[in-house]
């Protein structure tokens, strides 16, 4: 019965705690778009994709090296 006198004021701050961090989120606007996340993945971010292209520089090293891997690859399976 005395485990009771630790359960209660544990509960207590953890239901103050759990308001608190609620309002919190509600005043950082954390609630304000739900549906902008889940929309996001349907849509290409041109940001996104302009980082991954990659100079022409960057393109002719990288064919350069497939296909000196390429020719190493026919020489070894002769």
């Amino acid at each position: 019965m005395s485990i009771i006198y630790i359960l209660i004021p544990i509960a207590v701050l953890l239901t103050t705690l759990g308001i608190y961090l609620f309002f919190w989120a509600v005043k950082t606007e954390q609630f304000d778009d739900l549906e902008k996340q889940g929309m996001s993945i349907l849509f290409d971010d041109d940001k996104h994709n302009e980082s991954l292209v990659t100079s022409d520089e960057d393109k002719s090293k990288n064919n350069d090296l497939s296909a000196s891997n390429n020719n190493e690859h026919n020489e070894l399976t002769k």
